[in-house]
C-alpha cells in the first residue's frame, strides 16, 4: 500500500508540473501586456480562444497541414494585437490604468461573439502531427501534447527572461510600463512599444490556443482558460518572469544601451 501511494503522488505532481507549465504559457501574455503597459489584459483568454479558432478553421477549410495552420495562427494573432492596439488602446495612451483595463473587458465581449460569429459555436479539433500514445516513465504516463507545451512554455519563459533583463527594447518596455511620462521624456516612443507588446502578447496566445485547442478542442468555453491562469498569475506575481528593476535603475539602463548604440 505504501508503494502505491508514493506512485500516484508521482503521478499527481508530474501531471500537475506539466499541467502547469502549460498554464504557464498563458500566463505569459498577462506577463507581457503588464511589463509593457502596468495594466492587466482581461482578454487573455479570448486571445487564446481565437487563435485557436484561427489555426482549427485553417485546417477545416483550407485543409492546411498543422504547422501551417499554426503558423497562420501566430501570424493572424500579431495583426491582430498590431490592429487592436492601433484602434482601441492607442488612444488611451496617458490615462489612468483603469481606462485600458476597461478596454480589455470590452474586447473580451467582442472576441467571444467574433468568434462565434466567423466559425460557429460547435467545437473544433486541432490534430498535431504526433502519436496519441503516452510516454511511459515508470509508473508515469506522459501524454506527447503535454511535453511538447511543458517545452515550449519552458523555452518561451527563458527567452523573455533574457529579453526583459537584457535587451534594449525589453528594458525601453519596462520603462514604459513605470511611467510613460519620463519614458517620452526619455525619447522613447511609447507607442511603438504599445503596440509591441501586444503583438507578443498576440504570439504568445497563438501558441497556447494550438496547444491547448489540441488537447481539449477549441470551442467558446477554451477562453475559460483565461480565468483558470488568472489566480496562477496573481499568486505568481504579475511580474516574475524576472524582478524588475526600480524606476531609476530602468532609466539608467535604457540610458547605458542607448550610449552603447
Amino acid at each position: 500500500m505504501p508503494e502505491f501511494e508514493w506512485q500516484f503522488t508521482l503521478v499527481l505532481l508530474t501531471n500537475g508540473v506539466m499541467i502547469g507549465l502549460m498554464y504557464a504559457l498563458i500566463a505569459l501574455g498577462f506577463v507581457l501586456i503588464y511589463k509593457a503597459t502596468d495594466a492587466i489584459n482581461f482578454a487573455q483568454g479570448e486571445f487564446v480562444m481565437f487563435a485557436g479558432f484561427i489555426a482549427a478553421g485553417a485546417a477545416d477549410l483550407a485543409g492546411a497541414p498543422f504547422w501551417v495552420s499554426a503558423l497562420l495562427s501566430i501570424g493572424g494573432m500579431v495583426m491582430l494585437g498590431f490592429g487592436l492596439e492601433r484602434v482601441v488602446l492607442r488612444p488611451l495612451i496617458g490615462r489612468p490604468v483603469i481606462a485600458v483595463v476597461m478596454a480589455t473587458i470590452g474586447l473580451a465581449a467582442v472576441l467571444r461573439g467574433t468568434a462565434t460569429l466567423a466559425f460557429g459555436a460547435g467545437t473544433r479539433a486541432i490534430v498535431m502531427p504526433i502519436s496519441d500514445e503516452p510516454i511511459v516513465l515508470g509508473p508515469v504516463m506522459l501524454p506527447p501534447v503535454q511535453l511538447i507545451g511543458a517545452a515550449v512554455s519552458i523555452a518561451f519563459l527563458a527567452a523573455f527572461t533574457w529579453f526583459f533583463l537584457k535587451s534594449r527594447i525589453g528594458i525601453a518596455m519596462r520603462a514604459v510600463a513605470d511611467n510613460q511620462q519620463v519614458a517620452m521624456a526619455m525619447g522613447i516612443d511609447v507607442r511603438r512599444y504599445f503596440a509591441l507588446a501586444w503583438a507578443m502578447a498576440g504570439a504568445v496566445s497563438a501558441l497556447g490556443g494550438v496547444v491547448w485547442g489540441t488537447m481539449l478542442g477549441v470551442d467558446n468555453q477554451l477562453a475559460l482558460v483565461g480565468l483558470k491562469v488568472f489566480p496562477v498569475v496573481i499568486l505568481g506575481g504579475l511580474d516574475s518572469i524576472v524582478e524588475m528593476f526600480s524606476p531609476p535603475e530602468m532609466m539608467m539602463s535604457f540610458e547605458r544601451s542607448l550610449i552603447s548604440m
